[in-house]
């Protein structure tokens, strides 16, 4: 099982090697040359790049092909893979918002709607969006308006963090809902 794993490995790294052209594998005739810590060189060129990366015993690694003249970098190519790699990683963990929905009654209590709007000040504040819900059931359906849409701002007015609503209230199947975020 390990050998498939390190076989897996192999390829994506032998992949991650044809897209980057290193060394020998660099065709442009010059290059803008930046070394490991940072510091410009100007334009050299490509014998001149290769002889500077093997007196300090770095690789040359072509870091933007499309510029003109293209930018190659002196630095270990184990580091600058793994730099690469992590950059992906944190790309990836960006947050995503949800909506996340909280379910009142007309006749909830003044605590139940406070451990409620406390639910959603955590849901606002982790950056999702809060869809809340005033279930109607039997002859409640057919209540004013205005008294239901009183019922939803009690809710609101219990969240402690600034937010605005998104959508405004709407009929849906169980009752009238309304979406609230964050306000920035």
């Amino acid at each position: 099982m390990t050998g498939v794993l390190f076989l897996k490995k192999s390829v994506i790294i032998s992949t991650l090697d044809k897209r980057i052209k290193i060394n020998n594998r660099i065709t442009a005739p010059q290059l803008r040359v930046i070394t490991d810590k940072g510091i410009n060189l100007g334009i050299l060129t490509l014998t001149e790049a290769l002889t500077k990366a093997q007196e300090t015993g770095l690789d040359l690694i072509e870091i933007s092909p499309t510029a003109n003249p293209p930018v190659a970098k002196i630095m270990d190519f184990g580091k600058y893979r793994y730099l690469e790699e992590k950059k992906s990683r944190e790309a990836q963990k960006t947050h995503q918002s949800e909506v996340r929905g909280i379910r009142v009654g007309i006749d909830t209590s003044l605590h139940d709607l406070e451990m409620k709007a406390k639910k959603a000040a955590e849901f606002l504040e982790e950056g999702d969006k809060v869809r809340i819900e005033i279930v109607l059931r039997g002859r409640a359906k057919y209540l004013d308006k205005n008294f239901i849409f009183g019922r939803m701002n009690r809710v609101l007015d219990f969240i402690a963090i600034p937010h605005k609503v998104v959508e405004t209230p709407k009929r849906g199947p169980r009752g009238y809902y309304l979406v609230v975020e964050k306000s920035k």
